[in-house]
């Protein structure tokens, strides 16, 4: 066939094969970046360079005009491999859209088309527990001084969405400002016992200057139905991130099943991938995956279609998407928490040894799952089952 008639492939295959080549990229080197802990400063340059981090950025600002489902798509993905990147780049986005969410398309159309054109990576200084950062207003601007933790990809970032506190004010000042800016002080401080390459430091604010026009003040934060999406896309992220762990661990412990691990003595099967009681692991471990991927993915498409409502999105319809996410975020977690215990009973103790780093999916999950508590999230999907009251907007709500 003439190379003219061979159909060139379109942007979603080419975004495809973009990721599937990160993923082998990332996949090689992420145990021992476990193990090593810091910032995964190629890896993030690797993400710069592809284009992906323009996904969910609208054509109209020369973006890739993704859905959200096809974003988180590409987190989870990534997220089967290396968390703590598919993290860094799912953040990213959500950052983007708390321009959009929070203030006007004067502030955040430049961002965008910015981002697109200079390969920005956005990072998090919003951290609304920790209200060690106040704003003090002045004509025009407003200085910012104080400490955030907490930080997940402000190492190596170009921008930052910060928050403050202001004396007397009910809502906290969120303002977009770049990384270098004088006075902004990015600690590599990070070195938990999972998520070892989220780059979530502290950050410090010393007399730190953000003009009025860098605040995200119309609508400004949670004060519509629209804006109040911000926090439902927060929790849509971490339910695809807790789904890809879980995804990444059973395929990582089949492979190990059928080429490395040995049937127990007394097992009448002739291998361990024909252990009855190994098979049935894999059968749990199957249903509960489809149940958190049914949920999530129905989750994410309730969510574009709020999305899609812009400013018209009502209270009720933000509600009913509360409550998917919220649902899909505890099944992915649960599912995904007991899938990466388990996984050693089908692969056995030699699966344990430190070379592996196979508790890093669990370790992983562990510290991504106390992000905010299940106990809350069961009591508000109870209160909604019944008593009909759906949550209550909140940043993890």
């Amino acid at each position: 066939m003439p190379d003219s008639l061979i159909a060139a492939p379109d942007a979603a295959q080419r975004r495809a094969l973009t990721v599937r080549e990160l993923c082998d990229t990332f996949a090689r080197t992420a145990a021992q970046r476990d193990r090593d802990g810091g910032s995964p400063k190629a890896e993030r340059d690797l993400l710069r360079a592809s284009g992906l981090l323009a996904m969910s950025v609208p054509r109209a600002q020369g973006g890739d005009g993704a859905s959200w489902q096809q974003t988180l798509a590409v987190a989870r993905e990534i997220a089967r491999v290396d968390s703590s990147v598919a993290h860094l780049f799912a953040f990213h986005h959500l950052l983007l859209a708390t321009t959009r969410l929070f203030g006007q398309p004067a502030q955040w159309q430049p961002w965008f088309e910015a981002t697109v054109r200079q390969r920005w990576f956005w990072g998090n200084a919003l951290n609304p527990l920790d209200e060690r950062t106040v704003s003090t207003p002045h004509a025009g601007w407003r200085e910012f001084n104080g400490r955030k933790s907490f930080c997940s990809g402000a190492t190596d970032s170009d921008m930052l969405i910060a928050s403050a506190i202001q004396p007397g004010a009910d809502k906290l000042v969120i303002a977009a400002v770049p990384t270098g800016r004088a006075g902004i002080t990015v600690f590599e401080d990070w070195d938990n016992m999972g998520q070892r390459q989220t780059d979530s430091g502290s950050v410090a604010f010393d007399a730190v200057r953000v003009d009025e026009a860098e605040i995200l003040s119309d609508p400004g934060p949670l004060s519509t139905p629209f804006a109040s999406l911000r926090p439902l896309l927060a929790q849509l992220v971490l339910a695809n991130l807790y789904l890809g762990l879980a995804e990444g661990a059973i395929a990582e412990a089949a492979h190990y099943t059928r080429t490395q691990t040995r049937r127990w003595y007394t097992s009448p099967a002739e291998s361990a991938s024909e252990d009855l009681y190994i098979l049935a692991h894999y059968g749990e471990f199957h249903v509960g995956l489809e149940g958190a991927r049914l949920l999530t993915d129905r989750a994410a498409a309730l969510f574009d279609a709020a999305w899609a409502r812009d400013v018209a999105l009502g209270e009720a319809e933000r509600g009913e998407v509360a409550v998917a996410v919220a649902t899909a975020k505890v099944a992915a977690g649960r599912v995904g928490l007991d899938l990466t215990s388990r996984m050693f009973e089908v692969c056995g103790a030699r699966a344990t040894t430190a070379a592996l780093r196979f508790d890093r999916y669990w370790r992983n999950l562990r510290v991504h799952t106390l992000h905010d508590p299940f106990d809350y999230k069961l009591r508000e999907l109870g209160d909604w089952r019944l008593n009909a009251r759906h949550p209550k907007p909140s940043f993890y709500s």
